[in-house]
C-alpha cells in the first residue's frame, strides 16, 4: 500500500484513466492537460490527456456508491473531484461566460491568466513546455480579462464558497513591467471587491523596485518562475529565462522577499527536462536560503506544444528530488501551510507539500 505522498508521485508521473469524466482543461498556462482529486488528504492534479495515460496502471473506478483509485484491478483508495462552481453557469455584467474569465483549480483556488497571449509564442524564443494559447485557440477562454471582470467572478465565486486566494498569471507582454500592471490592476479589483489573498506571477523585471508596488495592489505572494535552474536545460528549453540567467531570478526572489516576507515567494520548478541533480539541489539551496520557495512539479507533456510526446519523469527521480529538499525547506523555516496564496497555498501540482507534512 503507498502512503498518500507515494500514490501522489506516482499519479502525477503516470497520468491516470478516468471512466469517461471531463478530463481537465486542454490548455493554457502551468500544467494542463490534467484534472484534480482530492483523496487521502490531500489534492492532486495529474496527467489525464496526454497519449502515454492510456498505458497507465492507475484509473478511477465506481465503487462502494463511490469513486476509487485502482492500480491495474485492486483498488487503492477512496477518490472525490473538486466540484463544478455554480458560477461557471453565470455570466459578468457584460454577458462574458465566467468560466471563460476564472476558474477553479486545485480544490480552493480561482485561477486567472489575465493576457492570454505571450509575446514569444510560437516563436523560436517560447518555452517549449508552454500551452499558454491552446485554451485561446479553443475557445475555452477570451484573450484578456479586465480588472472589472475578475473582480465580479471572485465576488461569486466567494459567495457560494467555492474558493479562499485567488492566482494571477499571464503571458510575457511588451513595454518595461512586461505586463505587471495589468496584474497588479487586476489584483486590486479582486482585493477591493471580495477581500481575498491574492497571488500573482511575473518574471525578473529590469527595473524590481516596481515590486514595491505589490502589497498597495492588494497582492500577497508572488510567483517568479525560473522553470530549472539548470542553465542548460533553460538554454534548450525556455531561451528567453536563460538569457535572464539564475543570477537575475535570485535577486528578483530576494526583492519579492523583502518587500512581501519570507515564504510568500515561490518559483515553479519542472523536473524531467534533462536536468543535472547536483546542480539543480545546490541552486535550490540557494533559492532556499533567500526566503523563496521551490515548487517541485513534474514535467507534463501537453498535447499540442513542443514536448507534447514526452514522458514525464520516473518517480523514484521525482520522489528522490523532493527528499532531499524537504530538509532544506525545514532549516529556512519555510512551508506550504504559511503561504497566504497562490500555487503553492493550492498545493494540487506538486507533492512537496505532501513530503513537508510527512
Amino acid at each position: 500500500m503507498y502512503t498518500t505522498r507515494e500514490l501522489k508521485v506516482l499519479l502525477q508521473s503516470r497520468g491516470v484513466v478516468l471512466p469517461g469524466e471531463e478530463r481537465g482543461r486542454k490548455g493554457g498556462a502551468g500544467p494542463a492537460a490534467g484534472k484534480s482529486l482530492i483523496f487521502g488528504g490531500t489534492v492532486a492534479n495529474v496527467p489525464t490527456q496526454s497519449d502515454f495515460v492510456a498505458s497507465s496502471p492507475f484509473s478511477v473506478r465506481s465503487r462502494d456508491e463511490g469513486f476509487w483509485i485502482y492500480e491495474h484491478e485492486a483498488p487503492l483508495v477512496p477518490v472525490t473531484f473538486p466540484h463544478t462552481p455554480h458560477f461557471y453557469a453565470k455570466r459578468t455584467s457584460d454577458g462574458t461566460p465566467m468560466h471563460k474569465v476564472a476558474l477553479l483549480h486545485g480544490a480552493s483556488c480561482l485561477a486567472s491568466t489575465v493576457c492570454q497571449r505571450c509575446v514569444y509564442y510560437g516563436t523560436p524564443h517560447a518555452c517549449s513546455f508552454c500551452g499558454i494559447e491552446l485554451s485561446l485557440e479553443s475557445g475555452a477562454t477570451i484573450e484578456e480579462k479586465s480588472p472589472a471582470q475578475l473582480a465580479e467572478v471572485a465576488v461569486a465565486a466567494k459567495e457560494e464558497h467555492a474558493v479562499t486566494h485567488v492566482t494571477l498569471t499571464s503571458g510575457t507582454q511588451r513595454g518595461r513591467d512586461r505586463g505587471l500592471g495589468k496584474l497588479l490592476a487586476a489584483a486590486a479589483a479582486i482585493k477591493d471587491a471580495s477581500g481575498l489573498p491574492v497571488h500573482v506571477q511575473t518574471e525578473p523585471l529590469p527595473e524590481l523596485s516596481l515590486f514595491d508596488e505589490l502589497p498597495g495592489h492588494g497582492v500577497d505572494t508572488l510567483g517568479i518562475h525560473i522553470e530549472s535552474v539548470d542553465d542548460a536545460v533553460l538554454a534548450a528549453h525556455a531561451p528567453i529565462k536563460a538569457r535572464l540567467g539564475f543570477t537575475r531570478f535570485l535577486a528578483a526572489w530576494e526583492k519579492g522577499v523583502e518587500v512581501l516576507g519570507a515564504n510568500q515567494v515561490d518559483s515553479f520548478i519542472i523536473a524531467g527536462l534533462g536536468e543535472d541533480p547536483d546542480l539543480t539541489l545546490r541552486r535550490l539551496r540557494q533559492m532556499i536560503e533567500a526566503g523563496a520557495y521551490p515548487f517541485i512539479v513534474p514535467l507534463r507533456p501537453i498535447p499540442g506544444t513542443r514536448l507534447g510526446s514526452w514522458l514525464p519523469p520516473e518517480p523514484d527521480y521525482v520522489r528522490s528530488l523532493l527528499e532531499m529538499t524537504v530538509p532544506m525547506l525545514s532549516d529556512a523555516h519555510l512551508s506550504w501551510k504559511r503561504s497566504k496564496a497562490g500555487c503553492l497555498r493550492c498545493r494540487a501540482c506538486s507533492a512537496l507539500p505532501d513530503f513537508e507534512q510527512a
